[in-house]
Parts: C-alpha cells; sequence; structure tokens
C-alpha cells in the first residue's frame, strides 16, 4: 500500500486553512446573493464606534486536517499495539491543534457602529473593519438587505 507523503498532507491542510479565512464581511464586500438585490437605505449620524473581533464560523476542516496529519505522523511511530496509540494518539491531539488553528486564522477585527436613523431609531451594525473610517458624528447610510444583512457606508 503506497503512502501518502506528510509533506503533501500538511500542504493540502495549510491550504485548506487559508481558504476558510478569506470570506470577508467588511461594509464594502457584497455576497453573490446580495448582488442585484434592493436595499433599504436608511440615513443617520454614528454615535458609538467600538473595535470588536469576529469570530470566525468553524468548517470543521481544520479539525480533520489535523487529525489526518497528526495520524499520519503518528503512523511512522512505534510497533504493534504502540503503533495504534500513537496514530490514535496523533490524531487526537493533531485535531485539537487544528481546530485551535483554524479558530485563530479565521478570526477578524470588526467595528460595532451605532448609529442614530433621522427618524429617531438607533441600530447597531457589526461588520469586518476595513477600507472605510468611521467616527462618532459621521452622516452615513445604512443599507439593509431582504436576507436582514445590513452594512453601513459613508
Amino acid at each position: 500500500m503506497k503512502r501518502i507523503p506528510t509533506v503533501l498532507v500538511m500542504a493540502l491542510l495549510a491550504l485548506s486553512l487559508l481558504a476558510t479565512g478569506c470570506y470577508n464581511r467588511s461594509g464594502n464586500v457584497y455576497s453573490p446573493g446580495q448582488a442585484r438585490v434592493e436595499h433599504t437605505v436608511v440615513y443617520g449620524k454614528i454615535t458609538d464606534v467600538r473595535s470588536v473581533t469576529m469570530q470566525a464560523e468553524q468548517s470543521g476542516l481544520g479539525a480533520l486536517g489535523g487529525a489526518v496529519v497528526g495520524g499520519v505522523i503518528g503512523s511512522t511511530m512505534g510497533r504493534s499495539s504502540g503503533k495504534t496509540l500513537a496514530v490514535l494518539g496523533g490524531a487526537v491531539l493533531g485535531g485539537a491543534a487544528g481546530a485551535a488553528t483554524e479558530h485563530a486564522v479565521g478570526n477578524k477585527e470588526a467595528l460595532e457602529l451605532t448609529v442614530e436613523q433621522d427618524d429617531g431609531k438607533i441600530v447597531t451594525v457589526v461588520q469586518e473593519a476595513g477600507g472605510e473610517f468611521f467616527a462618532v458624528g459621521d452622516r452615513v447610510r445604512v443599507l439593509r438587505a431582504s436576507d436582514g444583512s445590513a452594512r453601513v457606508r459613508h
């Protein structure tokens, strides 16, 4: 039976982790489902800006990839029942390390923007930081899509 080289497995894991961290939720990026869709626009002013962390959605690829890599590395150690324990231990440790890596790589800096709309209603929108600078007192637009998502733009 031919074995998959460890380097190849690690490269595939690294690529899958990079792919999970590429999703952008800033006010400047639209998903395909939000393009060519009517957005309701409400004007207002920024009353508060807070820096927050947007937690990554866990796909499970990090844990799966880490378990595979850990199992492959564990399979190179020990003999007989010791080898089985090494594979299992490697898979468990690799899975935990992969999950932690996916979590750390996917977290993004974000802004919590509180807007007092011209109609008096106060709303808060969290969006990925990037591109635009917001300060208390800025006049802004709140764009709300039919799917319930919203973004704040100058």
